[in-house]
């Protein structure tokens, strides 16, 4: 028996030594499966953070978190029914702001799908989920820039 545990101790310590590839695999399987997306906006952050929120709520989300002087937003949209009988669907946006590299605005934005198996078991967890190949990524963008368009020039 000591010889057992003394054989997977070492093949532990000889494991964890090694410089594999697995941990990158295994670090990509359980990771985001897609990085949240950016674009730059020729405007400054309080503009671009108002047409972001106008947006949002015009995508029917409603924010819950953040302000243009932090940059940062999150917003989530109504609680749904899921496909299966008894679960629910919601999906959150989080975006973040920083000055753009040239200039105008960087707008990060990552979309997550939140699903509960059992919506009237309140022990059952929810499973979030990265979203891609979604066109709400592209509503968001098209949204914004469409505001920031519509926005009469500052004197």
């Amino acid at each position: 028996m000591k010889l057992l545990a003394l054989s997977a101790a070492c093949c532990g310590l000889l494991l964890a030594g090694c410089n594999s590839d697995l941990s990158d695999d295994v670090r990509s399987a359980l990771g985001p499966r897609e990085s949240p997306r950016s674009r730059v906006f020729q405007a400054d952050q309080k503009a671009t953070w108002a047409a972001a929120k106008a947006t949002v709520e015009d995508m029917d989300f409603r924010v819950v978190k953040g302000g243009p002087n932090e940059g940062t937003m999150e917003a989530l949209n109504h609680v749904e029914r899921g496909d299966e009988t008894g679960s629910a669907r919601q999906i959150s946006i989080k975006v973040t702001m920083q000055p753009g590299p040239e200039s105008g605005t960087e707008v990060e934005v990552a979309m997550t799908e939140i699903l509960q198996a059992d919506a009237n078991n309140p022990d059952n967890l929810a499973t979030a989920t990265p979203l891609h190949d979604t066109p709400l990524y592209d509503v968001f963008f098209k949204g914004i820039q469409a505001r920031l368009n519509a926005a009469p020039a500052k004197p």
